[in-house]
């Protein structure tokens, strides 16, 4: 008995309960380290999107908008019936378009542009200051172009784009933008008859 009260004794059961609650602090906090990584990790994995995605979503929402405004102008402005058909079927599917570009990148966490670029912006604005068949023309032309380089940016996208649920956003949207620009190919030369009209 006299063994178990020496103060060898004691300080070794004192050194042996230390040991233990410092074990059992520090798994405590690694537990709560762990827990705290695991949702910062979930909440990073959904923003982290390559490069190439990134540019992609943006780029689409700003064309998306200024495909909207354009479709919107071409409907006041157009004197071609098929010229103001074309807009309006732009302001519709760009719409949709623009609103399930939104949905998905909300899900990645991601902030699109709220308005369209400073090139885009100068196309509305040259094209605002035309009327009559000057403007069936110069519209036409412009979406010819435009849904060109969108056909080959959302064919890229689809092909070797990195996160699955952009790649088949992309993929989704590609036949009505190759449908525009085969709509848009069949209006051009019309308009580009002397005086625009009907």
């Amino acid at each position: 008995m006299r063994s178990f009260r020496s103060p060898s004794y004691r300080l070794a059961a004192c050194f042996l309960a230390s040991l233990c609650v410092a074990g059992l602090l520090s798994g405590a906090a690694a537990q709560n380290s762990n827990r705290s990584m695991g949702s910062s990790d979930r909440s990073s994995a959904n923003s982290a999107l390559s490069t190439a995605d990134r540019k992609f979503l943006r780029e689409a929402a700003e064309g998306g908008m200024a495909e909207v405004e354009l479709g919107q102008l071409a409907v006041h402005k157009a004197s071609r019936d098929d010229v103001k058909q074309f807009g309006q079927r732009m302001v519709d599917d760009h719409s949709k378009a623009n609103d399930k570009l939104k949905e998905l990148a909300a899900a990645k966490g991601i902030t699109l542009p709220q308005a369209s670029n400073a090139k885009q912006n100068a196309t509305k604005e040259r094209l605002s200051k035309l009327s009559g068949g000057q403007f069936d023309r110069a519209y036409i032309a412009d979406m010819v172009q435009d849904h060109k380089e969108d056909v080959a940016a959302f064919k890229t996208e689809s092909a070797s784009g990195r996160d699955a649920d952009v790649k088949n956003f992309a993929s989704e949207t590609l036949p009505t933008l190759q449908d525009h620009l085969k709509n848009a190919e069949n209006v051009a030369p019309k308009a580009s008859q002397a005086g625009g009209g009907i």
